[in-house]
Order: C-alpha cells, then sequence, then structure tokens
C-alpha cells in the first residue's frame, strides 16, 4: 500500500497537521522538525497526492512562461538557459513549468494570460522582454495575480523583479572600446518599445557623452534581436562612407550576426573591426573570434525568478522583493584581437 501522510505522523508521532505544514513548507514549522518530517517523509517512501493537494489549496502547482515566437526563439542560446532553469527550479518546488509561445502583444498572448488567470490552469508566471509600459504588468497587477519580471517597466505597479541594469554596463562596453581608441562607435539596436534596448541604448548615448564623442544617428541601426538581423544591419554599417571601427550590439544573437557580416565583408574582427555583445550566452567563447560581452547569469537569473514567483504563492513573504544581479564584462579576442 501506498505510504501515507498519516503514516508518517505515526511513525514520529506527530499530528497529521504539523507534517502537513512541514511538507508543505509554512514557516510556523521549526527548522528541525520539518527536518525530521523531511527525513522520514523520504525514507518511508511518501509521495504527496498531488490532486488532492489542488483540491485543498486551489493551486495548479503550475508557472506558466509565455516564450515570444516574433522569431525562432527556441533556437536562441538566451531563451534555452532561461527556460532551462526556470524547469529546473520549478521542479526543485514542487511545480510544473507550463511554456507556450505567442507573439508580443498578439491577440493570442492576450488570450493565454486571459486563459492562464481566469482558469487558474497556472498559479503565476514569469515575465521577460518587459515593454516601456508593459499591457501584462497592468493587467496582472490589476487581477492581483502572482507575477515576476526580468527587467521592469516604466508602469506604476509594485511588484517582484530581478534587474541587471542594463544602462550601466553598457556603459562599461563602451569604456572598454575608447580605451582601446575607438572614436566612430555604432550601435545596433532592437524595438525602442522594450526596455532592454531602452537601457542599453542609453548607457550607450552615456558612454560617448562621458568621453566627450559626439553621437551620430548614422551610426545607430534597429535589429531584432536575431543573427540575420545583426548581419544586415552590419552590411548597412559597413557600407557606410565613413564606416564605423566598432560595433556595440544590443544582444549577442545580434553580435553573431554581425561577426559573420564583417568577415564575409573581408574586415579582421579584432584588429580592424572591434564588435561587442550583451548576455553571455553559452557559446560566445567559441565565436570566431571569441566575443567580449556582458556576462550575465541567465541560468541563475531565472533560478531565483521561480524562488521569488513561489513565495509569492505559497505566501511565505510579504511585499515584493526586488534584486539587483552583478554582471561581468568579458574581454575577448572580438575587440582586442592578435
Amino acid at each position: 500500500m501506498p505510504v501515507s501522510i498519516r503514516d508518517v505522523a505515526q511513525h514520529l508521532n506527530l499530528s497529521i497537521t504539523t507534517v502537513s505544514r512541514a511538507l508543505n513548507g509554512y514557516e510556523d514549522v521549526a527548522e528541525e522538525t520539518r527536518q525530521r518530517v523531511l527525513k522520514a517523509a523520504s525514507e518511508l517512501g511518501y509521495t504527496p497526492n498531488r490532486a488532492a493537494r489542488q483540491m485543498r489549496h486551489r493551486f495548479s502547482d503550475t508557472i506558466g512562461y509565455i516564450l515570444p515566437e516574433d522569431a525562432p526563439r527556441l533556437s536562441d542560446p538566451f531563451f534555452a538557459e532561461f527556460i532551462a532553469g526556470l524547469g529546473d527550479e520549478s521542479v526543485k518546488h514542487g511545480f510544473e513549468l507550463l511554456v507556450t509561445t505567442a507573439a508580443s502583444g498578439s491577440q493570442e498572448e492576450q488570450q493565454a494570460y486571459r486563459k492562464w488567470l481566469h482558469g487558474r490552469e497556472v498559479d503565476g508566471v514569469v515575465l521577460n522582454r518587459m515593454h516601456l509600459n508593459d499591457w501584462r504588468v497592468q493587467y496582472l497587477a490589476q487581477n492581483k495575480f502572482p507575477f515576476v519580471t526580468l527587467e521592469r517597466s516604466l508602469d506604476p505597479y509594485d511588484y517582484a523583479s530581478v534587474e541587471t541594469n542594463g544602462r550601466q554596463w553598457f556603459g562599461k562596453l563602451i569604456d572598454h572600446l575608447v580605451s582601446l581608441g575607438h572614436r566612430r562607435i555604432a550601435y545596433i539596436g532592437t524595438n525602442p518599445e522594450l526596455k532592454i534596448h531602452a537601457d542599453r541604448f542609453a548607457g550607450y548615448q552615456g558612454g560617448l557623452h562621458a568621453h566627450g564623442l559626439e553621437y551620430d544617428p548614422q551610426l545607430v541601426v534597429t535589429g531584432d534581436l536575431t543573427s540575420d538581423g545583426g548581419f544586415h544591419a552590419a552590411r548597412q554599417l559597413l557600407t557606410l562612407p565613413n564606416p564605423p571601427t566598432a560595433i556595440a550590439c544590443v544582444d549577442d544573437m545580434t553580435a553573431m550576426g554581425v561577426l559573420h557580416a564583417a568577415q564575409e565583408m573581408g574586415w579582421t574582427v579584432g584588429k580592424n573591426l572591434a564588435i561587442t555583445g550583451f548576455d553571455g550566452i553559452e557559446g560566445f567563447r567559441h565565436t570566431q573570434p571569441p566575443l567580449t560581452t556582458i556576462n550575465q547569469p541567465v541560468y541563475s537569473i531565472a533560478c531565483r525568478l521561480v524562488e521569488m514567483l513561489v513565495n509569492q504563492i505559497t505566501g511565505k513573504m510579504a511585499g515584493f522583493q526586488h534584486v539587483q544581479i552583478e554582471l561581468v564584462l568579458e574581454i575577448c579576442q572580438s575587440t582586442v584581437g592578435k
């Protein structure tokens, strides 16, 4: 016969209520007691009844995430690492991860969030690729539905988030390029409504200003966060009558396309052209040449977001957490090739 919660309680000479609260992470259970319960449950082979828990607490034990389908995102290493972190951390807390796709801002995306919320198909959601004014934040906050975000919109709501200070760290990329003697530094961005573009573009502009360099609108091009977008943007920049000597990209996928275009056009990356990215996605050290970038711990950020969301869902923490993550400038051969 399967081991029940009553069996665990009798084995420890504790009440069923105490064992249940210990297994469900309630803070009113002493840590020593919690560890005894967890150890006994493991030794006895107790498996929580998921269906009963859902009926009792009205939880689905599921976290939702909508992957933007504006481009082939499943092939983007950023999203591969991000979803891996979400999934692994969800399982660690006894939750499942539900991932679907929809174009950002589309009717399909709006319908998915409404279905999740009103049907209680998920207990909370993770958001990224934030817009400056983000309807998702407005909708979820107004409905008091648990959510966490990577970066923050400008909407006047308080909510849990992880931030990376893209403005500051993109400024460090510009500092690095200027230190190498570059004065014509281009920027390849993306949709100006995206928060990551606004932050990183502000870092680009601030970096130029800090070093007394004139802003040239000809050196600013819009991409779409894909390598194809970076490839075409680079060709536009590198065919200018007075082309840049350095190109700072909004993300690593863009930078990979720039590397390809530059090499195809006969530029020697790291010598007569410097290229930088932002994200530190897996494999950036294995591009040809290895890519200088701002390395953010994507997997760890995703895990932290899930932990924060679970704390909201289970009521383990009052108020909202606001976490600032420190990043790392990784200098490689794409800017200082030999």
